[in-house]
């Protein structure tokens, strides 16, 4: 099947597990994970309509922006940030959805001040304790929020999570539902209940992750196809 053809199905689980849980289809936002895909992928993808576009690798997001491979979408970066490598991601991208901690959150608004934006942010959690994993653990997550709060340069639009990758489903689901308690208990807490941003599930589970309340789905195999490493 072509990316477009991936991207309808997806789109259409999307509707259905929405749709089981009382939502709308309009409320989720779809993000291509396009790590390991060329330029000429990610434009087949934006022709088809995906709603964003998201990268992992900071070296290979920059070389295909060189190559305009995201021009009609907005870009977000979806991996691991090292500070080293903030100044290539802050102002290129739309939304920072690994924003893990109080570092990389110092980091970002030194690079937003000095080029005086305002960067978009998720913080994200370690959702299942994982020692490799960044993001902050969630017993510390409101103190995450009220650093940002702090910071000028900083808007925090939500919360990221990725849950273990030989979780079960029930797990999964279990992680799901917390991360989504957190989300709400935040945006109560700290921004009026006006936060947006739920962005949980990829391509093994994004169908339960909308059931248990995502707002944005991160799919890469499932609209373009089984990554080769090398």
């Amino acid at each position: 099947m072509s990316i477009a053809e991936n991207i309808a199905q997806v789109r259409a689980s999307i509707a259905a597990a929405a749709r089981e849980a009382g939502r709308a289809p309009s409320e989720i936002t779809l993000v291509g994970a396009s790590k390991m895909n060329d330029a000429a992928a990610c434009r087949e993808a934006i022709a088809a309509g995906i709603d964003a576009l998201g990268e992992n690798r900071v070296q290979e997001m920059t070389a295909k922006l060189e190559e305009n491979a995201y021009d009609g979408a907005p870009l977000h970066f979806i991996g691991h940030l090292q500070r080293n490598k903030v100044k290539q991601v802050v102002g290129k991208v739309s939304l920072i959805q690994s924003a893990g901690s109080l570092e990389l959150l110092e980091e970002i608004e030194k690079t937003a001040g000095k080029l005086d934006i305002v960067q978009d942010i998720l913080l994200e959690v370690n959702i299942g304790r994982e020692e490799a994993k960044s993001g902050f653990l969630p017993e510390a997550l409101l103190s995450g929020a009220e650093t940002a709060l702090e910071k000028p340069h900083i808007r925090v639009l939500g919360v990221m999570t990725i849950p273990p990758a030989d979780a079960d489903r029930e797990a999964n689901l279990q992680y799901f539902d917390k991360v989504r308690a957190l989300f709400i208990d935040m945006s109560e807490k700290l921004f009026h209940n006006k936060l947006q941003v739920l962005s949980m599930g990829m391509s093994g589970d994004y169908e339960d992750a909308v059931r248990a309340g995502a707002t944005m789905v991160r799919v890469g195999t499932a609209i373009f196809g089984s990554r080769h490493y090398t």
